[in-house]
C-alpha cells in the first residue's frame, strides 16, 4: 500500500513538472491588436486609418425615388416634350442613386487638416422624362441621361475639396449659400427662389470664427455652371433672293416661338466675388450673402441660334457689365409647435445674376408650358418665361436681368417616426424697358408665318411660384420613406394668341396658341437608407 501510494503521488509530480515543462516552451499569447482604433475627436463614424494619427470617415446613403408627372428628382412638368404634355412625354421617371463620401480629418498645430470627397453612382429614366428621338439623338456625349440604358448608369461627383487653417479649396458650396442650401424642407432638387450650389463648385474660399456663433467667409467662385442662365442675343434676320417673299418680310429670329433667345454669354474672363457673415447659435440661424458678378457676351454678328461666323470677330462686342446679387436667411428652432421643430427662410434680390433665384441643383430652366384654352379659334394655350441674366442687339450694350425671390419651409415632428414638412417659394423676373423693347422685336418677327393677334402684347417679365408638402416615415433609424406633392405655377405677362409652329421637333401644330398663365401638379416617391 506504501508503495503504490509512493508510486501514485512520484507519478502526480512528474506530471505536474513534465507540464511546466511544456507550458514554458509555449509561445507567450500575444496582445489583441486593436485593428480599428474609434476616433472621437470629430464625432461618430470616425477611426483612425492604421498606422497615422489620422481620422476617416466613410458614409452615405442609398436613394431610390419616383416622380409621376415631373422628371426625376422632383422636376415640375415647366418646359420641353413634358411640359408640352405630347406623347413622347414620360408620365414618371425614376432614379436608383448611390452616394457615397469620405472624410478625413487631421489635427495640426494650424488647425484641423479636412479633405471631403462625394461622389453619386446612378440609375435613371432613359432621357429623364421624354423618349423623343430628336432629344435622344443630339448632344451624345455630354447628355448623361443617355447613360441609363441597360447595365449602364453614371457616376456625378458632388463635392471634392481640402480645408486647412480656415481655407478651403476645391468643389464645395459657394459661401453664398445657407446650410440648407435650395433644401429648407423639401425633397425635390428644384425650389425656385434663391441659390442652391449642394453640389458644390469650384472655389477658393476663406472663412474667420470670431467666437460665439459668429462667422464671416469670403471666396472665389468659378462662375460657368452656379452662376450663370445666358445672355439674349436679339436679332432678326431679313429675307433672302432665293427666299418666296410671300412667307415673310424677314426668315429667322434668335427668339424662338417659345419665347427662348439665343445665348451668347462669352467666355468667363473673373471669378465672382462672394462672402458672407453668418450668426449661427442655439436658437437658430442669420445669414447675410453677397455676390458680384460679371456678365459678358460674345460677339455682336451670331447665327439665329448664336453661333459664331466668319465676320463675328470683327463684329465687336457689347461692353461687359457687373451684376450681382443679396441674400437674407433666417432659421428658428425650438419652436413651442414640437421639439426639433424649425422654420426656414431665405430672400434674395439679384441684378444680372438671375441664377441666384431661379436656381435648381443643376442648370436654371426656362418655362414653356401648354394647356386647354376657351379663346375661339385656338388650339391650346402657352404660357412662356424666358431665363437670363442679361439681353442685348448687335451694336447695343447689354441690359441687365433683375430678379428677386423668396422661399422657406416649416417642418414638424409628429413623433419619433413621422414628420410633416410644408414648403412654399415665389420669384419674379423683369425686363427694363430697353430690354423689353428690344426682346418684343425680335420676338414679333414674321418668322415663316408667325403672326400675332390683333389684342396682342408683349411682355417678357413672368413670376413663378410653388408650394407643397412632404410626409416621412422613419421606422428605424436611418431608414426613410416619404412623399411629396408639389404645385408649380406660372404667372407669365403675354396677351392675346401667337400663330406659329412651337418648334421643327415639336408635334404640335403650326396653327394659333392663347397666351395663358399655366400649372403643374407632381407626385414624388422616395425610400432612402443612410450609412
Amino acid at each position: 500500500m506504501t508503495m503504490i501510494k509512493s508510486l501514485i503521488l512520484g507519478s502526480a509530480a512528474g506530471l505536474v513538472a513534465l507540464s511546466g515543462a511544456q507550458a514554458a516552451d509555449l509561445p507567450v499569447k500575444a496582445k489583441a491588436v486593436e485593428y480599428v482604433r474609434i476616433c472621437s475627436l470629430y464625432g461618430a463614424g470616425f477611426f483612425y486609418i492604421p498606422g497615422t494619427d489620422t481620422c476617416i470617415k466613410l458614409g452615405g446613403y442609398l436613394r431610390v425615388d419616383t416622380t409621376f408627372n415631373g422628371g426625376i428628382y422632383g422636376s415640375p412638368a415647366w418646359n420641353g416634350d413634358i411640359g408640352q404634355g405630347n406623347r413622347y412625354r414620360d408620365y414618371f421617371a425614376a432614379r436608383s442613386r448611390m452616394s457615397l463620401l469620405v472624410d478625413t480629418r487631421t489635427a495640426t498645430e494650424y488647425g484641423v487638416v479636412r479633405t471631403f470627397g462625394q461622389a453619386n453612382f446612378q440609375f435613371s429614366t432613359l432621357g429623364n422624362n421624354t423618349f423623343n428621338p430628336n432629344s435622344l439623338a443630339t448632344n451624345l456625349g455630354n447628355n448623361t441621361n443617355l447613360l441609363d440604358s441597360t447595365g449602364a448608369g453614371y457616376v456625378a461627383v458632388d463635392q471634392l475639396f481640402l480645408q486647412f487653417a480656415g481655407f478651403t479649396f476645391g468643389k464645395s458650396v459657394s459661401a453664398f449659400a445657407t446650410p440648407w442650401n435650395g433644401y429648407p424642407g423639401n425633397n425635390n432638387s428644384n425650389l425656385l427662389g434663391g441659390h442652391d450650389s449642394v453640389t458644390g463648385v469650384n472655389n477658393i474660399q476663406y472663412t474667420a470664427q470670431f467666437g460665439n456663433g459668429v462667422s464671416g467667409t469670403i471666396g472665389l467662385d468659378e462662375p460657368t455652371v452656379y452662376s450663370r442662365t445666358s445672355v439674349g442675343y436679339l436679332q432678326t434676320y431679313a429675307a433672302t433672293a432665293a427666299t418666296p417673299t410671300a412667307l415673310a418680310t424677314t426668315t429667322a429670329s434668335s427668339v424662338s416661338t417659345l419665347g427662348i433667345a439665343a445665348n451668347a454669354y462669352a467666355g468667363v474672363h473673373a471669378p465672382d466675388i462672394v462672402g458672407n457673415i453668418r450668426v449661427d447659435q442655439a436658437w437658430g440661424l442669420f445669414q447675410v450673402s453677397a455676390r458680384a458678378h460679371e456678365v459678358s457676351g460674345s460677339y455682336n454678328v451670331l447665327t439665329s441660334a448664336g453661333l459664331p461666323t466668319g465676320a463675328s470677330e470683327l463684329s465687336g462686342h457689347p461692353d461687359t457689365k457687373w451684376g450681382g446679387s443679396v441674400m437674407a436667411a433666417l432659421q428658428i428652432k425650438n419652436l413651442p409647435t414640437g421639439p426639433g421643430d424649425d422654420f426656414k427662410i431665405d430672400a434674395t434680390y439679384a441684378k444680372g445674376d438671375t441664377k441666384n433665384v431661379i436656381s435648381t441643383s443643376g442648370a436654371s430652366p426656362s418655362f414653356a408650358m401648354f394647356g386647354g384654352t376657351s379663346r375661339p379659334g385656338a388650339y391650346q394655350s402657352l404660357g412662356v418665361g424666358y431665363t437670363s441674366d442679361g439681353v442685348y442687339i448687335p451694336g447695343g450694350q447689354i441690359e441687365l436681368t433683375d430678379a428677386w425671390g423668396v422661399r422657406g419651409a416649416f417642418n414638424h415632428n409628429w413623433d419619433p417616426y413621422w414628420s410633416t414638412s410644408l414648403w412654399g417659394s415665389y420669384a419674379a423676373v423683369r425686363y427694363n424697358g430697353t430690354a423689353t423693347a428690344n426682346y418684343c422685336a425680335a420676338y414679333a418677327a414674321p418668322v415663316f408665318g408667325r403672326a400675332f393677334s390683333a389684342d396682342y402684347t408683349c411682355n417678357p417679365d413672368f413670376n413663378v411660384a410653388q408650394v407643397g408638402a412632404v410626409t416621412r416615415w422613419t421606422p428605424v433609424k436611418n431608414l426613410t420613406f416619404s412623399a411629396e406633392v408639389g404645385a408649380f405655377f406660372l404667372d407669365q405677362k403675354m396677351t392675346g394668341a401667337i400663330t406659329a409652329s412651337p418648334g421643327a421637333t415639336s408635334p404640335k401644330p403650326n396653327t394659333t396658341y392663347e397666351f395663358r398663365d399655366q400649372s403643374t401638379v407632381f407626385l414624388n416617391i422616395r425610400a432612402q437608407r443612410n450609412f
